[in-house]
């Protein structure tokens, strides 16, 4: 006899098999379990602690998941690589792109060569992202060859993630999203009193006077984005209330900023000056373009949302 609490293991191990093999692991896996804890209870043991006994005699599922799958996890070694591949995919994926857009906005506010600031962002981004990954692997690979314990709490059914339930929206997704949004809020001010021009002053790229009207508004649109984010996370998927609010959050930050693109009032006229690809007709291309990228994102956005909705409806 089964619970929960082995569906819960049994989806934690299957997480990292592949899919064509997840029944056939699936059913050996609880049909074996449900065999050694027949033979605990049948030597007077209670189903409810027998089956945590086999559990944790099992150990942690993305171990057990390697060993069925013939798949080695010695790139570190098996004791350190969870903590290794847990801490190296945290760093990857928040310190490189916000390193890779700053760098991309210096080099756009400091260089007449706005081809340049994409490319300098990528390499920026990219090169983090390798020093990232060598001196982590090399601090583990240290740390387990001079034997120092991770001094991590050992293993037990306590961890394993509540009973299964199908899930939309991933934390990878939403904490990318968050800092994204994070971004953008810090570059507002920063762009206000950090923007340097080749000439050693510091001017903002945004209209100021926009300080008292649309940016404060726009401000808080992102946080409350931010907010949304969390909502999705918790509520494990989408729903019709979630799609909604994401819709008129996504509106409320499209429609002004388009409009304030369109009608010439949101670059700093005095930033502009300064730069002769800009005088010369660039301010009407970025303009156009930026247009264009966010009518696509809001509207993919809000049709994918949508999708997700309907399905999980059904």
């Amino acid at each position: 006899m089964t619970t929960s609490l082995t569906d819960r293991y049994l989806a934690a191990t299957l997480r990292s098999v592949p899919t064509a093999r997840r029944e056939e692991i699936a059913d050996e896996l609880r049909a074996s379990i449900g065999d050694m804890i027949d033979g605990r209870t049948a030597d007077g043991l209670d189903a409810a602690t027998a089956e945590r006994e086999v559990l944790t005699e099992l150990g942690n599922p993305a171990q057990l998941a390697a060993r069925y799958t013939d798949r080695r996890l010695q790139l570190i070694g098996p004791e350190y690589y969870p903590a290794w591949r847990r801490l190296l995919i945290t760093l990857v994926s928040t310190i490189p792109p916000v390193v890779g857009v700053l760098m991309a906005v210096l080099e756009t506010t400091t260089a007449d060569n706005p081809g340049g600031a994409v490319g300098a962002g990528v390499s920026a981004a990219f090169n983090v992202a390798v020093q990232i990954a060598f001196w982590v692997t090399v601090v583990f690979a240290v740390l387990e060859r001079i034997g120092t314990p991770l001094n991590l709490p050992e293993w037990t059914v306590d961890q394993l993630p509540d009973e299964p339930v199908d899930r939309d929206i991933s934390l990878t997704d939403v904490c990318a999203s968050i800092v994204v949004l994070g971004l953008f809020i810090a570059i507002l001010p920063w762009q206000q009193f950090q923007t340097v021009v080749g000439d050693g002053d510091r001017l903002p790229i945004l209209d100021p006077a926009l300080w008292t009207s649309w940016l404060p508004v726009l401000v808080v649109v992102l946080v409350a984005s931010i907010g949304l984010e969390f909502a999705k996370y918790r509520a494990r998927r989408w729903s019709w209330p979630l799609v909604a609010v994401n819709a008129l959050l996504g509106l409320a930050f499209a429609v002004p900023a388009i409009w304030l693109l369109l009608t010439d009032r949101l670059f700093n006229a005095d930033f502009t000056a300064r730069f002769s690809w800009l005088r010369d007709g660039g301010v009407d291309t970025v303009a156009r373009i930026t247009v264009v990228v966010i009518v696509v994102v809001t509207v993919w956005d809000v049709i994918d949302s949508a999708i997700k909705a309907r399905r999980n409806g059904r």
